[in-house]
């Protein structure tokens, strides 16, 4: 009997061991995985607020060119300063897009080629590609700030981070203009 019960003890300490081996393995296998998950999260956070701070330069480089151009706001730069400012910035808005290409989620990726097109149409009307009035260069503006709010939803949900920035929660808000001037010169209102 004590044969047999040392070959049970035996049997017990190996399955043991067996066990408490491969819950360990697993666990380094999910921390792992984990790590690796946060990491790349990380990397799309950075890409995500990148290309947004890229928009948003681009944007504003064509508001300052289209208000130079327009005689709303002279600006202290020669125009083709102003031309040149619009084409770094939409250099530099491209090379953000890239990395969402290679590191955002399908609904992101289709975000950023929606914003990205929305963006293009701001700086071709500000430097004179396509002509508009007024009322249509806001309305391109309108639309570049709802593409970035609809990139921030589709960043969010793809970094797993709960809710979003439109809809019933959020109201939806206008661009913030001057009041219109009543002295005849360019009417902003």
């Amino acid at each position: 009997m004590a044969a047999t019960e040392q070959l049970v003890t035996i049997g017990a300490v190996l399955l043991g061991a067996l066990t408490s081996h491969l819950t360990t393995r697993s666990t380094e296998r999910l921390r792992k995985q984990h790590e690796r998950l946060t990491r790349w999260d990380e990397k799309k956070l950075h890409a995500y607020e990148g290309y947004i701070d890229r928009i948003r330069s681009s944007v504003f480089a064509a508001v300052q060119l289209y208000e130079h151009r327009e005689g709303i706001h002279p600006s202290n730069k020669s125009e083709e300063d102003l031309i040149a400012g619009l084409a770094d910035a939409g250099w530099e808005r491209g090379r953000s897009f890239e990395r969402i290409m290679l590191l955002g989620g399908d609904d992101v990726v289709e975000a950023a080629h929606v914003l990205n097109a929305t963006a293009l149409e701001v700086d071709w009307h500000a430097g004179g590609k396509v002509h508009g009035t007024l009322d249509e260069w806001r309305a391109r503006n309108r639309a570049v700030f709802a593409a970035i709010n609809a990139f921030h939803d589709a960043a969010r949900q793809d970094l797993g981070v709960q809710g979003n920035v439109t809809g019933d929660n959020h109201p939806e808000r206008d661009l913030l203009l001057p009041p219109a001037r009543n002295d005849g010169a360019n009417q902003l209102g």
